[in-house]
Order: structure tokens, then sequence, then C-alpha cells
């Protein structure tokens, strides 16, 4: 995860996402860098805008909530099928999100 992390900050400081960049901010963390999660990462991201896909993750999560729209027929679903429905679906953006980042 760390990797991630440093990825968005180097993203943000407007530096280039590469395999020595994540290793150095690795490194000023205080942690032992691991060289083939470090080029794994950089070349997972090789051409990705990160900007973007956080701006589409960010409208995805907004746009969510409104799939879970009433069933035709006007029949209201239990208020405990909602709330695991919304689980799901949370987990699922989740994990979407994350499969982004390697």
């Amino acid at each position: 995860m760390e990797y991630i992390y440093a990825a968005l900050l180097l993203n943000s400081a407007g530096k280039e996402v590469s395999e020595q960049n994540l290793v150095s901010v690795v490194k000023a963390a205080g942690m032992s860098p691991d060289e083939a999660m470090a080029k794994s990462v950089a070349s997972s991201l090789k051409g990705v805008d990160i900007k973007e896909v956080i701006k589409n993750a960010q409208s995805a999560s907004v746009a969510a909530p409104a799939a879970h729209a009433a069933p035709a027929g006007g029949e209201a679903k239990p208020k405990k099928e909602e709330a695991k429905e919304e689980k799901v679906s949370e987990e699922e953006a989740a994990g979407g999100l994350a499969s982004l980042f390697g």
C-alpha cells in the first residue's frame, strides 16, 4: 500500500511516478523498499492519468446510490436488505479502485 501512497504523493507533487522515485519516497518514509514492487507499481501506472482516475472514482461513488431505486410496482425493500446491498456496492467500488493501482 505504501507504493500507492508514494505514487499519489509523487503525482501530487508533479513528479514522475518512476521506480527510482517510488523507492526514494518509501526510503524517506523510513521503510525498506521492495524493488520488485516499486517496478510493478511504476509499470502499472505508466501512461495512467492518476488525477483523472481519482476524479472518475469520486463521481462513480456519487452515482452509486441512485442505482438503489425502489423496484417497479411501488414495493419498498426492507431496510436490512438495502443496507446489505449498499455495503456490497461500497466493497465492489473499493475493489475496483484498488485494481487500478495494482
